[in-house]
């Protein structure tokens, strides 16, 4: 019965732990993901952090057991325990929101090592540190059970945090039930640390446990490093460069779906979930991973793929999504499935799951890091396509070979599957080249990649530059004279915010005019001299790319500024500006910042508006129908609206364009050009706060 009660204990510790590990992740990414502009990178960032501090969790717990007696690894954990619980806190204080300037990674790095740095690290070291004790406690009995626990508790977290979690329940209630959980966590680990020290001391004269050939059901604890080295020495590249292109595929193609589609928890949770279900597929038995079929077939999706990212947008998002996720399981599946077969006798587990580790966490150093700083371009998935593409076909071909003659798969398959490598190798290379040639400028940073365009230079009545960011239009401007100033895209005198410029000017001898993203300063095109421009912009390139290459802010007659910095962060610091239209004009990419549409972020809105002001949002979007959260917002701030709906026109570069125009004052609403345009009202409202938002309700 006694032996009963502990393996519960050490049942439920280990299920507990990995369920909080894969909890917090989406919880703190969400939590932080506004103040850095929305961007993908921000859980690509995340990722890098805890892939890190996992890796160092490995490292400690591998040490803490081949260093110190029982007695004294329980202390030393039991203090770790007692720290992280003490010094708990979650959600990040609003001084860590940053104002203008700094790096974002390196600060998002800081904000996490102070926030969930500790908890993080301790939870880390659950399963290895358990896995060990249980070992130790039951001479004879493996853990392997353990560490099915431990999949199938980080496996539910993750897909319950999208679809439970985050829909029903508030970030702030989220943290106290993650903070009330760890607490028990802590107790559980250290009464595990302490029973089996006296497990062990009531039974010093067992048998030894029986090695046993699995992977995931061991953990050595006595092999020192010059023994790791010698070794692992000859087969440690492989472990490594396996679980780093793992590592590089998950994260890029995370990024580039993130890129395509929605920065959501959603799109964060389910490659990441289907990473880990490939582990727990490829660990559990050879029955789950064919090579040949999953190298071939492997190597097929991986090729739609490709063609998705070097063709327009032409399917639907659910389609989508579906390729982009095939191809990453299929992918997973490839290199968790080699290193399962390349997995070591169990004198060397402790090295084979350092090195995993380290590849891990050199996959999110690469994507993460040093891919923004060397690639021009999001080039990170093609570098991840044809890589394991390649390895797809190899797998393929090896298990092919070994295969009796009359079992083989025939030969035009095999000239099939070296054209799918070198097609995808050849269509991403032009792709990227074609890119690169027909972009007068190019610039990346943390918030993405900006390209320059310039269409039609000999023909002086079409030549234009474009600002694109990503797939996304930013901005157009007419090159010749007489056109410079005349606003395009989703800007045009015919389009919502157009004749709402044309009202206020009708009305107004003088206007102070605030807009949140920047874009190439189009709206200026609607500047008088007596008017007043301020535009909000996060990413400091944009704002240099808009004075240095194109003209609408010099050539306006207006005065204009720029401020670096997050709109909603800068605009909860500034006096009142008493602007007479506030454009919120950061919600047509696929990045879209849910902190400026929230019911408190209006209220810091409507603190800036004079009486007669009037709040304009642009809500042209491929997949998310935002016109019920922006009357939503509009009703809670008392506020009539109009919501219009241009169709373009391609012959003035006028792009069809959906704006929420609202304000307290009729006259403007009621006028004939915006009412000419007026769509119908939103039947229902989804209303938003800083606490909660669910991007689901919203999906076109």
């Amino acid at each position: 019965m006694k032996n009963r009660l502990v393996s519960v204990l050490f049942a439920v510790s280990v299920f507990v732990s990995a369920f909080l590990l894969f909890q917090i992740q989406p919880l703190i990414s969400k939590a932080i993901l506004p103040w850095f502009g929305g961007t993908p990178n921000v859980w690509t960032t995340c990722l890098l952090f805890f892939q890190t501090v996992l890796f160092g969790g490995y490292v400690y717990a591998h040490l803490l057991t081949s260093k110190l007696t029982p007695r004294w690894q329980a202390i030393v954990h039991s203090v770790l325990l007692i720290a992280a619980v003490a010094t708990i806190s979650i959600l990040p204080e609003a001084t860590w929101k940053p104002t203008g300037g700094e790096a974002p990674v390196f600060r998002i790095l800081a904000l996490l090592l102070v926030t969930v740095g500790l908890p993080y690290f301790v939870l880390s070291t659950t399963g290895p540190l358990l896995q060990s004790w249980f070992g130790r406690a039951f001479p004879g009995r493996s853990p392997y059970r353990l560490y099915a626990l431990s999949n199938i508790g980080s496996l539910l977290a993750l897909v319950s945090y999208p679809f439970l979690f985050e829909p029903v329940i508030g970030m702030s209630q989220q943290s106290s039930i993650w903070s009330i959980g760890f607490f028990g966590l802590a107790l559980l680990c250290g009464l595990c640390g302490w029973v089996s020290v006296f497990f062990q001391a009531g039974s010093k004269n067992a048998e030894p446990a029986k090695p046993s050939q699995n992977i995931s059901a061991e953990v050595n604890v006595g092999a020192n490093v010059d023994e790791i080295i010698e070794k692992t020495a000859g087969s440690w590249w492989q472990w490594y460069g396996l679980s780093m292109m793992a590592s590089v595929m998950l994260l890029a193609c995370t990024n580039q779906v993130c890129q395509d589609v929605a920065v959501v928890p959603f799109l964060w949770v389910i490659p990441l979930s289907l990473y880990l279900l490939s582990f727990i597929l490829c660990f559990d038995g050879e029955q789950w991973y064919s090579r040949l079929w999953f190298g071939l077939g492997g190597a097929f999706s991986l090729a739609l793929v490709t063609f998705l990212m070097t063709q327009p947008p032409s399917i639907g998002l659910v389609v989508e999504v579906l390729i982009y996720f095939s191809a990453l399981f299929a992918a997973c599946m490839i290199c968790h499935g080699e290193l399962a077969r390349l997995k070591p006798e169990p004198a060397r587990l402790t090295s084979f799951y350092l090195i995993m580790a380290a590849g891990g966490a050199s996959g999110g150093v690469f994507v993460g890091v040093i891919a923004p700083a060397f690639f021009p371009l999001l080039l990170e998935m093609h570098f991840a396509l044809v890589v394991c593409s390649a390895l797809a076909i190899g797998v393929y071909l090896n298990e092919n070979g070994r295969r009796s003659e009359a079992s083989q798969i025939p030969a035009w398959v095999h000239y099939g599957a070296y054209a799918v490598v070198i097609v995808t190798a050849i269509s991403l290379q032009s792709q990227a080249s074609g890119t690169i040639r027909s972009s007068t400028k190019i610039e990346r940073n943390f918030y993405g990649v900006l390209r320059i365009e310039n269409h039609s230079p000999h023909d002086p009545e079409k030549h234009t530059l474009k600002l694109r960011h990503g797939r996304i239009l930013h901005g157009v401007q007419y090159q010749s004279p007489e056109k410079l100033m005349i606003p395009t895209t989703y800007y045009g005198p015919d389009s919502g915010i157009g004749r709402t410029f044309s009202a206020l000017n009708e009305t107004r001898p003088s206007i102070k005019v605030g807009v949140v993203g920047l874009g190439v300063g189009t709206l200026s095109g609607y500047g008088r001299k007596s008017d007043h421009f301020r535009y909000y912009e996060i990413n400091e390139a944009v704002v240099r790319i808009a004075r240095d290459n194109f003209r609408f802010l010099s050539g306006s007659p207006s005065k204009t500024e720029t401020i670096v910095g997050d709109a909603r962060l800068v605009l909860e610091r500034e006096d009142p500006q008493g602007y007479d239209l506030l454009v919120l004009d950061a919600f047509s990419g696929d990045s879209v910042p849910t902190h400026l549409l929230t019911k408190e972020a209006v209220e810091i809105y409507m603190s800036h508006l004079n009486e007669r002001g009037v709040l304009a949002f642009h809500v042209s979007n491929l997949h998310l129908d935002l016109a019920p959260v922006t009357a939503a917002l509009a009703d809670q701030a008392g506020m009539e609206f109009r919501l219009t709906k241009f169709l373009g026109d391609d012959a003035t570069s006028q792009t069809s364009s959906l704006w929420m125009i609202a304000s307290h004052d009729k006259q403007i609403l009621d006028d004939n050009g915006l009412l000419e345009l007026t769509d119908t009202s939103p039947k229902k409202r989804v209303l938003w706060t800083d606490d909660f938002s669910n991007l689901y309700s919203v999906l076109r």
